[in-house]
């Protein structure tokens, strides 16, 4: 009975090393990152004079933080949304996307993905955080208000404590 009490601990010890081996930890922006990005987005539209909708999310996709400016329009604040959905879960810019449908990659129309400039993923050591998605006037003043805001964080990501 003793050896077989030992097995059995030696067993489920091994197997409690395995699965802590496989495990990662993963980086995401924190509710003081994801306000600053909205702030930094806010900012930036106020300076171009185009009002917009700000959405940030964390790296599943899931909204940390929304702001629609006065002025923009109503469908922008779900445009918004999902154009920081797709920037988090594909990790890259909406504008990437958007380009390989117009080179013909027209797969990516049927992905039911957001594949509209404006969206932009928020990186810290080179490691996908977030994401921001701007909704406005214009498809080339939303990427660079994106590209800004995403930039703006620095290291305002933490990684989860699961103690």
């Amino acid at each position: 009975m003793t050896k077989l009490a030992t097995s059995v601990g030696l067993l489920a010890a091994i197997l409690a090393v395995s699965a802590a081996a496989r495990t990662i930890q993963v980086r995401t922006l924190d509710q003081a990152g994801a306000e600053k990005v909205l702030q930094a987005a806010k900012a930036l539209a106020e300076q171009r004079k185009a009002p917009s909708a700000v959405a940030v999310v964390d790296p599943a996709g899931d909204l940390l933080a929304f702001t629609r400016m006065d002025g923009v329009r109503p469908a922008s604040a779900e445009l918004a949304i999902e154009k920081a959905r797709t920037a988090a879960r594909l990790q890259r810019p909406t504008a990437e996307i958007e380009d390989n449908i117009n080179q013909g990659r027209t797969a990516f129309v049927t992905a039911g993905i957001m594949s509209l400039r404006g969206g932009m993923p928020v990186r810290v050591n080179g490691e996908v955080v977030g994401a921001v998605g701007i909704a406005g006037m214009s498809k080339e003043t939303d990427t660079e208000i994106a590209k800004d805001a995403a930039a703006a964080v620095g290291t305002a990501a933490k990684t989860p404590d699961h103690s």
